[in-house]
């Protein structure tokens, strides 16, 4: 008797793992090369990488980006670019990986990445419609690719498939590696060739009609561990949202002032840069930043009164608030009443520190007020000045959480010796700054651990509007000791020692350092 014995059957037909992987990958490269390159032509912010870490920026919770802020500093914005890439690869890699019989489950999350970047720049305010056609490209791309690798690797029709063509599959994934990188640096090239570097060379000289007083030799105490009175323009703080720092021309930049107005008018760079400047030294401060923390920073600031330019639209008694809008489409609301005050010296500013704004402090033009935190007051590469009511529009950073009013709190920090530093028993010099815009610094005064407050020495006092410098010496015997700081205002308020969070605005507190003298 004879066993007939079956075939075994046939194993599934799939992919092998590096060359899911590799399929994801491809497709990956293929939608941002493409999108960038589009990008390039429609609008830069389009490139659906970009859009969607700007997306995250203006979404994340208001913890997030404080301890982004507290944490990576100026390395919030490459770190989130890091981050994102990751995720991005991360999908890539998922999708390969559920395509290895059939590239459906692939093709969905390619899709769904496609169109988290549609989303993300349909969200922008600041992108016109025509803007959609990067990200739309882009999942084109991306899906057009990974089903044409696919099949290449893996072929629907059984009857003649000949197997896997190393050779093939190799050639188009150079291939698409290749397209992507030109789409990519040609989208780069494009995209960027608006550089406002040359517009800000060909500005020339900013002279202004009213310059400020002579600094007086006394203005800081760098000498003794303060900081310079004018901070150079490398190393002013930088706190903003945008990813991508707005590349403008003069020619192509104008300030649009409208809403509750009497006329609406707007000024080219050309308008402004023709009038008589003015030149007002103004220290600047982050709502974010913690107590003795470093995002504040004084410049000599070079552009127009505001008053002057509202006066010519006229704005109507019932505006509360001026809200600014960024060409990147951030927002900002200031009180209508402060930005009106002749005596506060609001200014639309086009230079800093003798020269041209930098850009990315905001040339062609922004906005500086004195005694606000600059989320309400300093609106960098500014196109609109629109008066409201606060019920009507809400700005960027109110929608967050954070104050509608918000003048600079009287504040000071220790800036030398560092935190923990190991000093010499005996006479410590500590040196500081202090700052109460628009306010002013009366006192500064030093202690050690409970003992009794101390008279710091001050700098000559500049203006209300900028900080002081400080210095003292503190009689520190051995062993590790705290050294406090507080400062009393012109209006004869003392700081507090309650320590408060930056939200809703701004921290309080007195700022300290350990000591360890031997």
């Amino acid at each position: 008797m004879s066993t007939l014995q079956e075939a075994p059957p046939e194993a599934p037909r799939r992919l092998s793992l590096p060359v899911a992987t590799l399929i994801g990958l491809l497709a990956l490269a293929a939608a941002l090369g493409v999108g960038h390159l589009v990008a390039g032509f429609v609008g830069y912010t389009a490139s659906p990488f970009i859009a969607v870490a700007n997306y995250v920026i203006d979404h994340s919770p208001t913890g997030i980006v404080k301890w982004a802020e507290r944490t990576l500093g100026t390395w919030d914005k490459p770190v989130l670019k890091l981050g994102l890439g990751v995720v991005l690869v991360l999908f890539a890699l998922l999708a390969g990986q559920l395509s290895r019989r059939t590239p459906r489950a692939g093709q969905v999350l390619v899709f769904l990445l496609g169109a988290a970047g549609v989303a993300a720049v349909y969200a922008r305010s600041d992108l016109g419609q025509i803007s959609l056609l990067a990200p739309v490209a882009a999942l084109v791309a991306g899906l057009a690719v990974f089903t044409w690798l696919h099949r290449l690797a893996l072929p629907p029709d059984v009857v003649h498939d000949r197997g896997f063509d190393r050779r093939k599959f190799l050639r188009a994934g150079v291939g698409v590696v290749a397209g992507s990188g030109v789409a990519a640096v040609v989208g780069q090239v494009a995209g960027t060739s608006a550089d406002a570097e040359d517009s800000r060379a060909a500005v020339g000289p900013l002279v202004p009609a009213r310059t400020a007083p002579p600094l007086p030799a006394d203005a800081d105490f760098a000498k003794l561990g303060s900081p310079p009175f004018l901070t150079p323009n490398a190393d002013f703080y930088r706190i903003d949202t945008a990813l991508v720092v707005p590349q403008l021309r003069t020619e192509d930049w104008s300030l649009r002032i409208h809403g509750m107005v009497d006329r609406e008018v707007t000024f080219s760079y050309a308008d402004i840069r023709s009038r008589p400047l003015v030149e007002r030294r103004v220290t600047l401060t982050c709502v974010s930043n913690e107590v003795g923390g470093p995002l504040i920073s004084n410049a000599s600031w070079i552009g127009v009164d505001l008053a002057d330019l509202l006066e010519e639209a006229g704005v109507q008694a019932g505006a509360q608030q001026m809200f600014a809008t960024s060409v990147d489409g951030w927002t900002c609301g200031t009180p209508a009443n402060v930005a009106l005050d002749r005596t506060r010296g609001a200014m639309l500013a086009i230079g800093m520190n003798g020269e041209p704004l930098p850009v990315e402090h905001g040339f062609p033009a922004r906005i500086v007020i004195p005694g606000l935190y600059g989320y309400v007051s300093a609106t960098k590469w500014v196109k609109s000045l629109e008066f409201t009511r606060w019920d009507d529009r809400q700005a960027y950073w109110l929608s967050r959480g954070w104050a509608e009013q918000a003048p600079i709190k009287t504040e000071s920090r220790i800036d030398t010796p560092a935190a923990f530093a190991r000093v010499s028993a005996g006479k410590v010099r500590l040196a500081g700054t202090a700052w109460a815009q628009h306010t002013g610094i009366a006192k500064v005064e030093v202690r050690l651990d409970q003992g009794p407050w101390l008279p710091a020495t001050l700098s000559a006092e500049v203006s209300k509007d900028t900080w002081r410098m400080w210095w003292a010496e503190l009689d520190v015997p051995p062993g590790s000791h705290q050294a406090f700081v507080r400062a009393t205002d012109q209006d004869g308020y003392t700081q507090t020692e309650n320590r408060a969070d930056p939200v809703p605005d701004g921290a309080t507190g007195w700022h300290s350092v350990t000591l360890n003298a031997s």
